[in-house]
């Protein structure tokens, strides 16, 4: 179903009868600029890029251009920017928010050619790669070295370090060692203009904007990421997975609470909710306490003597709060095992049910256990079964509602639902994504987050890189301005593009 006529929470533009006149030419000038290889113009193969992984929204581009060099993206930039065509960029298709829904009057530009592995420096702990690497090749990579790369999401073996950088992703292991803004060194862009920019790289670059923090999270509105530095580590002298089970929620709320009041910060901490427990086990068949209310993986790592001494302190607060079941790995295949469930979470609920959206909000760490019992609630109230898995170290949650689309009207109430669980992140002080970004799932739900001169001013930002908005428009901004009405200033090459709009 075409996404833009289906549901007011995602409305998108209907098309522009001017931009889809000019495709005959954009096909002309893309066939004479880029290689057979780079475009994508069969109906039928167009189909394959028609949605991405948030549930039950379809739309097929224009046509699809795989570009296979920097060079390539920019030049089928320029090309656009010069016929105004809009560009939707997509790494993996793994995005819960609708990051890389296509336009049926745009075109996507995938990046999955360009997936190089460019330089490897074990000596400034770096590693060069093209956008289309997968999270989790990169540690692949330099494991034979003793390194590994930091954020790791659950769909790391699918999802690209370009789509991480655009969601800001994160991952079990972010709550000790950061998202992946926290992990980007430098940034090759390529603008709407065409121009080949450099942010960063192998160095220490403190100086001017902090260009690498606005870019990351910036999901695709602002240019196209065709090279990234990342930071790799080594890996730890060793590393303890615990299991610790409790009978409600409430304890393991506590639990978290005052493992980091006591200045512990673990490298993973993670939180299942007794129905997503029970799915997990009887998917994976993995021993995990199913009479428990909720469960926590807590992994801690560095010195043996360190974690020996975290892995005391942690267990006497774990029996300080009524702690059913705790289990520590005795080696690396066991910790694995624990946290191999924790991975397979998402499929295992999947296998309960025909469909399920995965929410994304994050709130503050004293409210977890007030919020999980507001979702029960709420579950009622929508006759919708709820399970939660999430990030309990930093307040991520990650509630995956379960439906039938082929009932009619339990998608919406899934998506009102759904909406529901994110306003309460916000009037609780938490935030309404911690790594999935807005797309067009939480685009309608900015409002309730920030003010319009909030988001007047983040357009601002938008309108410096893109003055047209052909880069992934629809996406993040309920309302959308247009350049002129913000007072904008374009600086191109030296010189103002719109001399008449006002500056400020």
């Amino acid at each position: 179903m075409p996404y833009e006529l289906e549901n007011n929470a995602v409305l998108m533009p209907k098309p522009e009868k001017d931009v889809l006149d000019q495709y005959p030419l954009l096909i002309a000038r893309l066939q004479e600029s880029l290689p057979a290889e780079s475009l994508v113009l069969d109906q039928d193969a167009l189909a394959a890029f028609d949605s991405d992984a948030l549930a039950g929204y379809h739309q097929k581009p224009m046509l699809v251009v795989l570009p296979g060099s920097t060079e390539e993206v920019a030049v089928t930039l320029k090309i656009c920017r010069d016929l105004n065509i809009k560009i939707v960029p997509r790494g993996g298709g793994t995005s819960l928010s609708g990051g890389a829904l296509p336009l049926a009057d745009g075109i996507v530009l995938g990046l999955s050619r360009l997936n190089k592995v460019k330089d490897i420096d074990y000596a400034n702990r770096c590693v060069v790669v093209e956008p289309g690497v997968t999270n989790q090749r990169i540690t692949d990579v330099v494991a034979g070295n003793g390194f590994y790369y930091a954020p790791d999401p659950s769909s790391q073996i699918a999802c690209t370090i370009g789509g991480n950088i655009a969601e800001n992703s994160g991952g079990v292991h972010c709550l000790k060692y950061g998202l992946t803004t926290n992990n980007i060194l430098g940034l090759e862009l390529v603008t709407i203009d065409g121009d080949i920019l450099q942010f960063g790289g192998k160095f220490m670059d403190d100086t001017g904007y902090d260009f690498l923090g606005l870019l990351t999270g910036s999901e695709g509105l602002l240019g196209i990421i065709t090279e990234v530095t990342v930071r790799i580590l080594k890996k730890p002298e060793v590393a303890k997975a615990m299991l610790v089970a409790f009978s409600c929620v409430e304890d393991g709320g506590r639990f978290v609470g005052d493992v980091i009041g006591a200045g512990i910060i673990p490298a993973g901490m993670e939180m299942m909710d007794s129905f997503a427990l029970t799915a997990v086990d009887n998917y994976c068949q993995l021993g995990y306490p199913k009479d428990a209310g909720a469960m926590l993986i807590v992994e801690l790592d560095g010195r043996r003597a360190e974690v020996d001494d975290l892995i005391q302190t942690v267990e006497a607060i774990a029996n300080t709060n009524n702690a059913t079941n705790i289990r520590i790995s005795r080696d690396d295949q066991e910790r694995e095992t624990i946290w191999r469930g924790r991975k397979a979470a998402f499929p295992a609920v999947g296998s309960l049910s025909q469909d399920y959206l995965c929410m994304d909000g994050t709130i503050p760490r004293h409210t977890l256990p007030d919020v999980l019992n507001a979702m029960k609630e709420m579950s009622k109230k929508y006759g919708l079964d709820v399970a939660n898995v999430f990030h309990a170290g930093d307040g991520n949650l990650h509630p995956l509602i379960m439906y039938n689309a082929s009932i009619a009207g339990e998608q919406a109430k899934a998506e009102a639902f759904g909406a529901d669980i994110l306003k309460l992140c916000v009037e609780v002080g938490g935030v309404l994504t911690g790594e999935h970004g807005v797309g067009v799932e939480k685009r309608d739900l900015m409002e309730t987050m920030f003010t319009d001169e909030d988001l007047k001013q983040q357009q601002r930002i938008k309108c410096a890189f893109d003055p047209n908005h052909r880069l992934n428009p629809g996406k993040v901004f309920p309302t959308l301005h247009r350049c002129a009405e913000l007072g904008h200033m374009h600086v191109h090459k030296g010189s103002v593009k719109f001399p008449d709009l006002p500056r400020f």
